[in-house]
């Protein structure tokens, strides 16, 4: 039975991984963390650990677009980021990026300061080890403020299907093992 399922999982284990693959390259997910645009200032280096289920807080007080790259040296973690609490989760958020490798996010000039920042370690690993790297993007001087209404992103919808993809993936890599 067990053999049966993952012949019938592979296909879609494919496609999930080749979507990965053809995936452009945006913000919030690059493939070199070492090559970033000579326009953006490294602001700060965090490490850290999170704990199986826990989060490790962070606060941005810093103007200005922003932009978080993060790795998981051990382990799993996630990124959570929120102006509206100091203490994001993923229940309340306002950016994410939850992948198996390298997360990232940008923090638009609009959001509030002092921006939450949370840190997730994934119950799939006991204890998980983290390197953010924090950086101003100096492209975006000015963004303007935000409408009133829902702002149309087209780069935050691929964001939120590319962590639905990888949440299937992470789902069936735990039924396969």
């Amino acid at each position: 039975m067990a053999a049966a399922r993952r012949g019938s999982l592979l296909p879609l284990l494919l496609l999930l991984l080749a979507w990965q693959a053809a995936a452009p390259a945006g913000c919030a997910h690059d493939d070199d963390d070492d090559e970033v645009p000579a326009e953006w200032l490294l602001l700060h280096v965090v490490q850290g650990h999170v704990g199986a289920g826990n989060y490790s807080y962070l606060r941005l007080n810093h103007e200005g677009r922003v932009v978080l790259r993060m790795r998981s040296l051990r382990g799993d973690a996630d990124l959570y980021v929120s102006d509206r609490t100091l203490h994001p989760s993923f229940d309340d958020y306002e950016l994410q990026s939850a992948t198996c490798g390298r997360d990232g996010v940008c923090v638009p000039a609009r959001f509030r300061r002092p921006v939450g920042i949370g840190v997730y370690g994934h119950p799939s690993h006991r204890d998980s080890e983290f390197e953010m790297k924090v950086y101003l993007d100096r492209t975006a001087p000015g963004e303007p403020a935000a409408p009133a209404g829902p702002e149309p992103a087209p780069a935050d919808e691929d964001s939120v299907l590319w962590t639905l993809a990888i949440g299937v993936l992470k789902l069936l890599l735990e039924l396969l093992f």
